[in-house]
């Protein structure tokens, strides 16, 4: 059986957000596998890649690690509620 995809045949609903949250955030794929490796998840760089040119899948302890990161929630990521678009982080 063929594994789930989205209408338009993405195999992620969260790859555009995902970008969008870590350029908010002035984060790489590097720097996002770091906060992700600091915060207890193993997740690397060519993950995060795979994720945001869906490539790859997403499993639900990823979403709550991408959640936690970037303090938003699941709804968000998935659906882009705009009720919850995150506020910029000030540095």
């Amino acid at each position: 059986m063929p594994k789930p995809r989205t209408t338009s045949g993405e195999k992620n609903l969260i790859s555009q957000r995902l970008i969008e949250l870590r350029k908010l955030h002035h984060m790489s794929q590097r720097d996002l596998a770091y906060q992700l490796q600091l915060a207890g998840y193993d997740m690397d760089k060519n993950v995060i890649t795979r994720i945001e040119t869906n490539k790859r899948y997403v499993t639900d302890l990823e979403l709550k690690a991408f959640s936690e990161i970037f303090h938003v929630s699941y709804i968000f990521l998935i659906d882009g509620n705009e009720e919850e678009v995150p506020l910029e982080e000030s540095r």
